[in-house]
């Protein structure tokens, strides 16, 4: 990315009244002959934020971790199949099982600003989640900041005794994770609700907390922490010009200290997912060999999220049933790849601090996957086509093309949609040395020699790369 004049002059006191505009000038006419450029303003529209180009580390990172933790870590139940998160909200409804629950297991006079008190977050240590995230293979983390609940991981002034530092933990657990997780080179950003479920602005008077409370605290936590990427949420109840988010987006992209490489999703108003903002998002949304994206997800960068399970925040009240297996969420990482996606891969740390063990492994198993395989997803993009059948998908770089098998291909692989040429060349990703093969009217035939267990490159799925075909 070229280096931005009007960041540089804003940074050395120029346009603030101290520094005679006729210096200005010529201070930027002197900068744009050595390689310096005006940054683009844009303005608070749709039509020109629309207009920003996603920064090209998302589209080369592919795979991230998700962490939903808060005060409904400490409750931490939902019934199978739901989202954990919205323990508050669904116990103030006599119709949803937790609150059956919830008035069995605390008692009806129990409130859920009383569950705060056990969200200590005693175990936790950023150390050891970022050295997971780094043996995840994942190239960037979203933390949740602030959630429906309004109950925020960092001092924000705007949450006076509701956020991790004036009770529970007395941390900033915004803070503490960012830097460890900054060291191992990993991109570090926030999940922000727009809205809060029972703030007393949003409840008497949707301006007064756009104006009072969203707009600055949303600032004072890009501020802070300059995010590398901002995933918005909650933002369905109204649409972007009552949020007033055009506005917001302005800001962050001209003037904010993360403008230069900030990756914002489409969470801006009732009518802007899939349509507006930055990457376009699904939710659960893909199943392998299933549900894929829209069209216009694919002609547009987009994101998967999910859990593991069935819910982004812990819930103790799922088994094992209900994760995926490592297979499963390698397969389907693979899939989104393919198409032109990331993963955002959600844990659900618990109200002490601690990644559940079946997540930590998890994410160890995907880390390995990667450790194997990561050339054919890192830094790639969809091929002209994105698979074959069940069995392959396919990504591409300039100088190969990748086939992923999603079980062992040998003896023989059958490709039948590459072409080759004369210089062709196939491999295995973790083997040395070329594979044999032909080419005939069936398609083009890989030779796989037979390997013993402790041979094979990895488990559960084999990459060949292709080089010079067509």
């Amino acid at each position: 990315m070229e280096k931005s004049s009007k960041s540089l002059l804003h940074h050395a006191g120029f346009g603030n009244g101290t520094v005679p505009a006729w210096i200005t000038v010529i201070t930027l006419l002197m900068l744009s002959t050595i390689g310096y450029t005006e940054t683009a303003m844009y303005k608070p529209n749709w039509e020109s934020l629309d207009s920003r180009p996603i920064p090209q580390w998302f589209d080369d990172a592919k795979f991230g971790i998700f962490v939903v933790w808060g005060v409904y870590s400490v409750p931490s139940w939902a019934p199978k199949g739901e989202y954990a998160e919205w323990y508050w909200g669904h116990a103030l409804r006599k119709d949803h099982p937790t609150h059956v629950f919830h008035n069995k297991t605390y008692g009806e006079k129990f409130r859920y600003q009383d569950f705060v008190e056990d969200f200590r977050a005693e175990l936790f240590d950023p150390e050891q989640w970022a050295d997971l995230f780094e043996r995840s293979g994942a190239k960037y983390v979203v933390m949740t900041a602030q959630y429906h609940d309004g109950f925020c991981l960092w001092p924000s002034p705007y949450a006076w005794n509701w956020n991790s530092v004036d009770i529970g933990p007395h941390r900033d657990l915004i803070g503490d994770l960012t830097e460890p997780v900054r060291k191992r080179n990993i991109k570090m950003g926030y999940y922000y609700s727009v809205y809060e479920w029972f703030h007393p602005f949003y409840l008497a008077d949707v301006d007064k907390y756009v104006e009072e409370h969203f707009h600055p605290q949303f600032k004072d936590l890009v501020t802070r922490y300059k995010p590398d990427i901002l995933f918005m949420d909650g933002e369905w109840d109204h649409d972007s010009a009552t949020w007033r988010t055009p506005e917001l987006l302005a800001w962050l992209y001209n003037e904010s200290p993360c403008r230069e490489e900030i990756v914002v999703n489409d969470r801006w108003g009732k009518e802007t997912r899939g349509v507006h903002g930055g990457y376009y998002t699904t939710e659960y949304g893909i199943v392998y060999g299933k549900k894929k994206p829209g069209e216009e997800f694919r002609q547009h960068k987009w994101e998967e999220s999910r859990g593991m399970g069935s819910s982004y925040g812990y819930n103790r009240n799922e088994d094992i049933f209900e994760y995926k297996s490592a297979t499963e969420l390698i397969h389907l990482l693979v899939d989104i790849v393919s198409m032109g996606g990331n993963l955002l891969l959600d844990i659900g740390p618990t109200a002490d601090g601690r990644i559940p063990v079946i997540m930590q492994e998890r994410m160890i198993q995907i880390g390995e996957w990667l450790g194997v395989n990561g050339e054919a997803i890192y830094g790639t993009r969809p091929w002209r086509e994105n698979g074959e059948g069940d069995t392959i998908r396919y990504t591409r770089k300039e100088d190969a093309v990748y086939a992923i098998c999603m079980s062992w291909p040998g003896p023989e692989r059958i490709l039948r949609l590459p072409k080759t040429t004369p210089q062709t060349q196939v491999s295995m990703l973790g083997k040395d040395g070329l594979l044999k093969w032909h080419e005939d009217s069936d398609g083009l035939h890989i030779a796989i020699p037979p390997l013993s267990v402790d041979e094979v490159p990895c488990r559960h799925a084999y990459t060949l790369k292709l080089t010079h075909v067509e």
